[in-house]
């Protein structure tokens, strides 16, 4: 359904120059959305895949495990379409030794991004409901080091922004103006809170999405923090247990479509179109983390089991093997940390799963080797490759 304009215009002046900024309605869409039966059924495989996700997190033999890499590839890949170069490898490089032949910039930001969304869901397990408390409290963290850490981290915008061309007056999208911003958020978080009507939640998450893009509230960070907020309403409202869902590769893969409807939604009203769009990256996001657990735990078995013929070092290599799982580059030093076992027996052995084709030394010297656990490196980094 096309609405027309699902908000309103005020006109602005910029250095003397004059354009319009745009704030839009408050949620629930008017008219109401039209769920067709395509829409309806849509919205039910996306239901089953998220619960199908959620499921394996509860037959895990440790969650963390895979908690570790999901996060750091949001991270990369939500970083990525803000512009990014920084692959997976290079996060886990820069978290086991510091910054490592990539740009600081770069990596701090994605670095950033992890440290965000673990305070996010520390602060939910404590209790704050997704509020514009958190979002501000998140935001800070978002920022908090490197690139747009002088753009207001943890404060929202008292000055005018814009996306797209060098000026309000060219730009492809102007959000409201920022006396009107705690307004707009403030009505979007009575829609969060099933205010004025309950919404079904992964219809709540698609919707907010597109309203905080809109408003844009922020003077950097809008789009990871928009991101953000999928997955901490999935969280908050118990559709996941775990953070196990991103949409940030979906989102990637199909970046212009993506930008265009969230155009068209402000323009055109197509909810239903946007719906559509959003729903089905669910489903396939969730399908596709169940298809990456199975095959890490596949992997993590296979290796055991060649672990365990390798005589009397298969004790410390299995418990080496356990902290490649949660961190895949590693070195003796820190597995010497993380085991109990000194740092010799750690450096030995991890020879050894060199010798036995479980890891490759990365580093080239004699002093502070670092070792990558390819085949799972491999797996993770499936679609995180930087954007040309």
């Amino acid at each position: 359904m096309q609405r027309g304009l699902t908000g309103h215009y005020v006109p602005i002046s910029m250095v003397g120059e004059p354009c319009r900024a745009f704030v839009p309605a408050p949620l629930p869409p008017d008219p109401p959305l039209e769920m067709s039966p395509a829409l309806h059924d849509l919205a039910h495989r996306a239901v089953l895949a998220v619960g199908r996700l959620d499921g394996i997190t509860t037959v895990l033999p440790d969650p963390n495990i895979f908690l570790y890499p999901y996060i750091r590839k949001e991270a990369v890949l939500s970083s990525q379409i803000e512009g990014t170069q920084s692959s997976l490898s290079d996060l886990v490089l820069f978290e086991a030794q510091g910054a490592f032949g990539v740009p600081v910039d770069d990596v701090q930001e994605v670095s950033n991004y992890v440290a965000a969304l673990q305070r996010g869901l520390t602060l939910l397990a404590e209790g704050l409901p997704v509020s514009l408390r958190l979002l501000k409290e998140i935001h800070a963290v978002l920022l908090s080091d490197g690139r747009g850490s002088d753009k207001e981290p943890g404060e929202f915008r008292r000055s005018q922004n814009w996306i797209g061309g060098t000026r309000p007056g060219n730009a492809a999208y102007v959000p409201p103006p920022p006396d009107q911003v705690i307004e707009c958020l403030g009505l979007m978080e009575k829609f969060l809170h099933d205010d004025p009507v309950k919404t079904p939640v992964l219809i709540k998450a698609a919707l907010a999405h597109v309203q905080f893009e809109t408003i844009h509230p922020f003077l950097d960070g809008n789009g990871r923090l928009g991101r953000l907020l999928i997955t901490f309403l999935l969280c908050s409202e118990g559709v996941m247990q775990q953070p196990m869902l991103y949409l940030s590769l979906y989102f990637k893969q199909h970046r212009q479509r993506y930008y265009e409807l969230l155009q068209q939604v402000r323009m055109t009203g197509v909810w239903e179109e946007w719906l559509e769009f959003f729903l089905t990256g669910v489903a396939e996001t969730a399908d596709q983390a169940v298809s990456t657990a199975k095959r890490l735990l596949i992997l993590f078995r296979e290796d055991r089991e060649k672990l365990n013929s390798l005589g009397k070092v298969a004790g410390s290599a299995l418990r080496i093997h356990e902290q490649l799982q949660k961190s895949p580059i590693l070195s003796a030093a820190r597995a010497s940390e993380n085991t109990g076992l000194s740092a010799m027996t750690c450096g030995a052995t991890l020879q050894k799963l060199q010798s036995a084709g479980l890891v490759r030394e990365i580093t080239g010297g004699k002093y502070g080797r670092l070792y990558a656990y390819d085949a799972y490196l491999n797996i993770l980094s499936e679609g995180t490759e930087p954007i040309p």
